[in-house]
């Protein structure tokens, strides 16, 4: 069974942190690459800020595995 991680903005993904899901901080969108670069392999389900989404709108079908939601 696959891991659910968030990566965004430290502030908007601290509540699913709490929660237990596996958290990667990331404002700028060099830390949002850098972060998907370290992101494992076991995670089925990223949540996503909107920036963190734009800023990885590129790379996201390079893992056809992962199922990815971004937070309103």
């Amino acid at each position: 069974m696959g891991r659910i991680a968030v990566l965004g903005d430290r502030h908007r993904i601290q509540a699913l942190a709490i929660a237990g899901v596996e958290s990667h901080a990331a404002t700028t969108d060099e830390e949002a690459e850098a972060a998907w670069q370290t992101l494992p392999f076991d995670v089925a389900v990223l949540i996503l800020t909107p920036q963190s989404a734009a800023a990885l709108a590129h790379r996201l079908g390079e893992r056809r595995d992962l199922l990815v939601t971004v937070l309103p």
